[in-house]
């Protein structure tokens, strides 16, 4: 059967069973095109699933989700309907007969094997087939693509980048324009690419580093390669953008804002206002505390931040909360969609710059200048917007507030990633990273310690590749090949004592392992892998 075809039966198949499900509440609806509606799990299994997340069958909230059903749903409902043993135990036996339970892959260990080999060999245990059938959840993708592993068993968006890296050096390239296609196809399909390729992913995206991948396979294969994805550049640009036209000196819709001067910048976002399926029980739990503390926000706004802080890919960190009066850091006073984040602009920045070059490439100069003047009008914004001239650093801005959120991260670095920032600017970040972030084990991503896994002690991959080449694309070379001597260095010892490469590590302290957030340290991991593959290349 044709894969397309294939696709839109699969869509259609959802929404069908989708609409047979009416016991949820509160039904929420995912655009296709304008033309394809599906809803979130919670109503594939209805009663069922709201039995299984709130009274915590499983210790991970994302381990039904991603259940299979052994058959068809509408009587796996029905059954469960008249289930007589309804206690936790009898709800335990009804999952295991109707389903097949995952598991987290944390079984990553080589330990006869040198750290690159490791990585080279967990490839192929990391790599997952083209999905030729409805599994759950999982959408089907046409091409094999490469999971982050342990608990994360679909392929993530801005993940995958940074696990190209090193899938390029280990010349995987064959993986690489598979997972590009694979994007370009859900771009196609959906009109963007998701959080990742599940169901309970379809009212939100993550950054936006689609042209990146894009670019990593023109250096593959050459400059024709921007040509081809021109359609899927424009399309992913139009989805980061949509409502834009429709926006008025002040005000805010989708994913754009327009500030009183008419400037229009991006911020992460959420079509849904409900809690996550995949962390149904912890967003609840979430929503309950702020309304306890009497903070001025209603339920449905605490979930739509919490979903923006999950596509803004740091979930959770102090760059999306308030300080409270004892300078805390709590996760119910998460504001994400009132925050403009100077990463995602940059990355913005970057897309446009990208889509002008592939237009000048495919002979469309109008399209190229336009998308060029858009860029340009980016960077200065940028500049203007994030550039805190008191503290000498990138910082993100709250627009409904017009003042900067004084919460200091390493997404400050993206101005330098994407050479936007000048000299001055340039050298003034790099001080600042020598003082406040560089730890024993690189950099860390924010100077607090909230108890998030996207602030202190913790150092992700990701980000540590961002400082390292933000800092080399302004000379700073003593202090980014500090960063990543110390990088490696960490790495090198947790893979001799475990045997494993991690989701994240515990810079400051390289006897600990690191935490925080919803759930253990992950182990597998693709884009560890391929930051270190990228960076030891380089020795």
């Amino acid at each position: 059967m044709n894969f397309r075809r294939y696709f839109k039966i699969f869509l259609l198949g959802l929404m069908s069973t989708f609409y047979a499900c009416k016991s949820s509440p509160e039904p929420a609806v995912v655009e296709k095109n304008e033309n394809i509606e599906i809803l979130p799990p919670a109503e594939l299994y209805g009663n069922l699933f709201y039995d299984v997340q709130t009274r915590a069958i499983f210790q991970d909230s994302k381990t039904f989700v991603d259940a299979i059903p052994k058959y068809n749903v509408g009587l796996i409902r029905q059954r469960y309907d008249m289930l007589e043993d309804t206690t936790t135990a009898g709800l335990k036996t009804f999952l295991n007969q109707h389903f097949e339970i995952p598991e987290a892959d944390q079984d990553f260990k080589s330990d006869s094997l040198q750290i690159g080999n490791h990585i080279k060999s967990l490839w192929e245990e990391l790599k997952r087939p083209a999905n030729d059938s409805i599994s759950g959840t999982l959408i089907p993708l046409p091409n094999n693509y490469i999971v982050p592993g342990g608990r994360f068993r679909e392929v993530y968006y801005w993940d995958s980048y940074f696990t190209m890296l090193g899938l390029q050096v280990d010349d995987e390239n064959e993986v690489i324009r598979n997972m590009v296609e694979n994007f370009a196809f859900l771009i196609d399909e959906l009109g963007f690419i998701p959080n990742g390729n599940r169901t309970y992913y379809l009212g939100r995206s993550q950054p936006p580093f689609f042209s990146l991948m894009v670019e990593i396979l023109a250096d593959i294969e050459g400059e024709q390669v921007y040509a081809e994805f021109l359609g899927a550049l424009e399309k992913e640009h139009s989805f980061w953008m949509k409502g834009a036209s429709q926006l008025n000196p002040g005000n805010a819709l989708h994913r754009v804002v327009m500030l009183e001067d008419g400037t229009v910048l991006n911020r992460y976002y959420d079509q849904f206002a409900t809690p996550r399926p995949e962390s149904y029980r912890e967003d609840l739990e979430t929503a309950e505390i702020a309304l306890k503390r009497n903070l001025d926000l209603k339920k449905e706004e605490i979930y739509r931040n919490l979903r923006a802080g999950a596509e803004s890919g740091w979930d959770y960190s102090s760059r999306w909360l308030v300080r409270n009066e004892e300078n805390e850091f709590k996760l119910s006073s998460i504001r994400t969609t009132s925050i403009l984040p100077v990463d995602l602009n940059a990355l913005l920045y970057k897309l446009e710059k990208t889509i002008s070059r592939t237009a000048k490439i495919s002979g469309e100069h109008e399209i190229s200048a336009s998308y060029g003047k858009l860029a340009d009008d980016r960077a200065e914004a940028i500049k203007t917007y994030f550039w805190d001239s008191e503290l000498e650093f990138f910082q993100d801005y709250n627009f409904e507030n017009q003042e900067f959120t004084g919460n200091l991260s390493l997404a400050a670095m993206y101005p330098l990633f994407f050479q936007i920032a000048d000299e001055q600017q340039a050298g003034k970040v790099a001080i600042r990273i020598k003082e406040e972030f560089l730890r024993p084990g690189g950099v860390v991503t924010t100077p607090y310690n909230t108890g998030q896994q996207w602030d202190a002690p913790n150092g992700w991959a990701p980000l540590q590749w961002i400082t390292i080449r933000g800092l080399r694309n302004y000379e700073h070379l003593e202090l980014s090949e500090e960063i990543k001597k110390r990088w490696l260095k960490i790495n090198r010892e947790v893979y001799d004592r475990t045997y494993k490469m991690t989701e994240k590590y515990n810079v400051l302290d390289l006897s600990k392992e690191s935490g925080g957030g919803e759930y253990p340290t992950q182990d597998g991991f693709g884009w560890t892998n391929g930051v270190y593959k990228k960076l030891a290349s380089e020795e």
